[in-house]
């Protein structure tokens, strides 16, 4: 996958954690950055799904009424 480049600015202090963080993981402070964000995304769309499955619960006897229930379980 192509990569593009960021040019990100923080305090001195948050730049040595990165640096300090990343050399323990054994990665490079892009890699590190990186890897936050995807998990930072991922927890986004996690956060998303809980919230839709707790709204289907909360609402399930309004959509069955509405729906009926014959087709419950299926995709």
């Amino acid at each position: 996958m192509p990569k593009t480049q960021l040019n990100v600015r923080v305090d001195e202090a948050t730049a040595e954690a990165a640096r300090r963080r990343a050399l323990q993981r054994g990665m490079s402070v892009n890699r590190y950055i990186e890897e936050l964000v995807k998990q930072d995304a991922g927890q986004v769309g996690h956060t998303f799904v809980e919230a839709a499955a707790d709204f289907m619960k909360q609402y399930e006897s309004v959509f069955a009424e509405e729906f009926g229930t014959e087709r419950r379980g299926t995709r």
